[in-house]
């Protein structure tokens, strides 16, 4: 007797060929539903509607097709357990040896523009799972494929064992859909807490992902490692185009992800950022990419060297020559010009990557601890100057307050204790990830030398003594902005009116660990 195979697909891809090779090569019959269905017959391929088969109609729109004792009877039956066996003969049910299913689109319908709540939710998907869960469970007697990469790999499984597959493949296959439909399922309630539109986190936090690449190692070469896309659908780092270079790594990623966060910061002018471990060493704006480019790297040659650059702008040819006269591992942009791509391909082993949308950024972080792991909305409050609290005598000019307004911005994305100083929007000096902000404060004056003088001075917490602020002052700094909040921010404020210092707080800490 000719074996049974149910095939219900969104995912057209490779259908025709796997059902012609299981009827042609293999002897399956087929049963199918909807458009699968239809696909098959016009194929010029024999096969049974899943209504037919069952004796019951679809209904309410579809909705309910599979979901049928026919159907799963056939699929959860142990071919071992001799009343099991007996259930099926008594019933007039025939054991499917494959089941190969793919879900609605629901990740790539609600990644749609404006896409509603009720179109969302008629693409969530009932009976796939159901066959996928069911088919999986009983993977010792059957196979259950959800992926069209797979079907090839099935089809040589049968003609290398004499028309079965090994047991080995089905578990694989059947991991495969327990994880398609876990994925699924997490889709579906991130969207749906999404809609909540409530502040806190939720009760349950699920992360899925489908790897794009295994890397070569993570941190370190003794660290495995791999990239994972959130969603069916590619967005931000899997939606880039690499135009050349080698292969990205672990730590390429994790910069390129800081170098985004910092770049977005600056959508309206030409702007560029050097980073080093996730640190900016160089950040400019400009009147054009060029000169942003030349800023941000002048601000720390040494440190650049061997860095990443994300810039906001089209890489022109001007730019790509500057970016070639020293050794880099990535450069991010939203597009880069045919003379450009030319000049830079002088440097083959350099990652060029085009990123049209440099602000699409999560809207959570999470970080794994012993047990579990931590949840955090993403640092993204937007700027509001009008917020902000001049606690000094003197008052900023509006050249002082646009450049509070950059070295704060920059200052939210350095490791914490965090220290920018800068001038001209150009960073002179970068102090992060110091014990005590003491530290951080002498590392970036020293850095910015004597090119501190009229800079400015940001921190990302408040100072919990005034000595950091004389620090400042001695080196040259004409304004300081910081969060505020300390017991003794009077002692601050009143060496900063010593001093002759503007002083702005704005209500606002940016800690990042």
């Amino acid at each position: 007797m000719a074996r049974l195979a149910l095939l219900s697909v969104s995912n057209k891809t490779g259908l025709i060929d796997l059902a012609r090779s299981l009827v042609e090569e293999f002897n399956f019959d087929l049963i199918s539903s909807g458009g699968t269905a239809k696909a098959i017959k016009d194929a010029g391929l024999p096969v049974t509607k899943v209504a037919d088969y069952t004796g019951s109609p679809e209904i309410l729109g579809g909705r309910v097709k599979t979901l049928h004792p026919r159907i799963h009877g056939g699929i959860l039956a142990r071919r071992d357990v001799p009343d099991d066996l007996s259930d099926l003969a008594n019933n007039q049910i025939r054991p499917i040896d494959l089941v190969v299913v793919n879900l609605y689109p629901f990740e790539e319908t609600i990644a749609l523009p404006n896409v509603t709540l009720a179109l969302a939710v008629e693409q969530i998907d009932i009976g796939g799972p159901a066959l996928l869960r069911a088919a999986s469970k009983n993977f010792a007697h059957l196979t259950v494929l959800c992926d069209p990469t797979q079907y090839d790999d099935y089809l040589q499984q049968l003609r290398q064992n004499q028309g079965e597959a090994s047991l080995e493949f089905r578990t694989k296959c059947a991991l495969k859909g327990f994880l398609h439909t876990s994925s699924y399922d997490a889709s579906i309630a991130s969207y749906l807490s999404q809609q909540q539109k409530t502040e806190s986190t939720p009760e349950q936090f699920t992360l899925s992902g489908k790897q794009l690449q295994a890397l070569r190692y993570g941190e370190n070469p003794h660290q495995s490692a791999g990239w994972y896309q959130t969603g069916n659908t590619p967005t931000g780092w899997a939606a880039a185009t690499k135009l050349q270079g080698k292969e990205l790594s672990y730590n390429n990623l994790v910069d390129l992800e800081a170098a985004r966060r910092i770049i977005s910061e600056f959508p309206d002018t030409p702007a560029a950022a050097i980073l080093k471990h996730t640190n900016p060493c160089g950040v400019a704006l400009g009147s054009n990419l060029n000169e942003a480019y030349q800023k941000a790297f002048n601000a720390d040659s040494v440190s650049a060297f061997g860095g990443i650059v994300a810039l906001n702008r089209t890489i022109d040819a001007a730019t790509a020559s500057e970016l070639t006269k020293t050794f880099l591992e990535c450069v991010v942009a939203p597009d880069c010009d045919e003379d450009a791509l030319s000049i830079l391909a002088a440097k083959s082993n350099l990652r060029i990557l085009i990123l049209p949308d440099l602000s699409n950024g999560p809207t959570e972080t999470v970080k794994a601890i012993a047990g579990g792991f931590l949840v955090q909305a993403a640092d993204d409050i937007i700027v509001d100057t009008s917020k902000w609290q001049i606690v000094s005598d003197r008052q900023p000019t509006q050249t002082e307050l646009e450049e509070l307004l950059f070295a704060w911005k920059v200052c939210k994305h350095v490791k914490s204790n965090a220290i920018v100083v800068s001038s001209d929007r150009t960073t002179l000096g970068v102090g992060a990830g110091q014990m005590n902000r003491v530290g951080s404060v002498k590392l970036a004056l020293e850095q910015a030398q004597d090119k501190a003088k009229n800079a400015i001075l940001a921190s990302d917490g408040f100072f919990p003594f005034d000595d950091s602020v004389r620090t400042a002052a001695a080196a040259g700094i004409s304004a300081i902005v910081q969060p505020g909040g300390s017991l003794r921010d009077a002692d601050s404020i009143l060496a900063a009116n010593e001093l002759g210092l503007v002083m702005v707080f704005t209500g606002v800490r940016h800690f990042l660990h």
